[in-house]
């Protein structure tokens, strides 16, 4: 795995990326600055376009909810080689914030996250996929199980 590049991990996976939502506002997918490249909140969205909605704790238990976030992985990997162009020329992920839609008495953000992070691992590597991480509950827009937003350094 050490040789290998992300776009060949993602092959022999046989992982499938959905297509990159449109945009839900005036904004950006994804922007690059000084290096870096900026990733807008994704939510999972499904290969067929339609996205895992629903609250931990009421509409879902931590395992669903884990799985969404997952989701959000594929969903944001289908959106920078949209928007970007290939995996391969990014060097490292740099930082996460992970927003779960919650019941006000679930508190396994963390865990529901490293559905994300798990992914990141795997395809990046633990080195290069593993960055710093912020993981909340909070009510998100259209009901989406899960919002993520990401910071990749770009190779140089």
């Amino acid at each position: 795995m050490k040789n290998t590049t992300p776009e060949q991990r993602l092959i022999s996976l046989g992982l499938a990326l959905p297509p990159a939502p449109p945009p839900a506002g005036l904004y950006k997918p994804v922007r690059v600055s000084e290096g870096y490249l900026y990733i807008s909140g994704q939510a999972p969205m499904r290969a067929d376009g339609t996205y895992i909605c629903g609250r931990a704790g009421i509409d879902m238990d931590r395992e669903d909810a884990k799985a969404a976030a997952r989701q959000v992985g594929l969903t944001m990997l289908g959106t920078i080689k949209t928007h970007f162009g290939s995996l391969d020329t990014l060097d490292y992920l740099v930082k996460t914030l992970g927003m779960v839609n919650g019941s006000p008495d679930f508190h396994d953000y963390p865990y529901v996250i490293n559905g994300f992070s798990e992914l990141m691992a795997e395809v990046f590597g633990t080195e290069k996929g593993v960055g710093a991480r912020s993981a909340v509950g909070m009510y998100l827009p259209g009901n989406v199980a899960v919002e993520i937003e990401s910071i990749f350094k770009i190779k140089t």
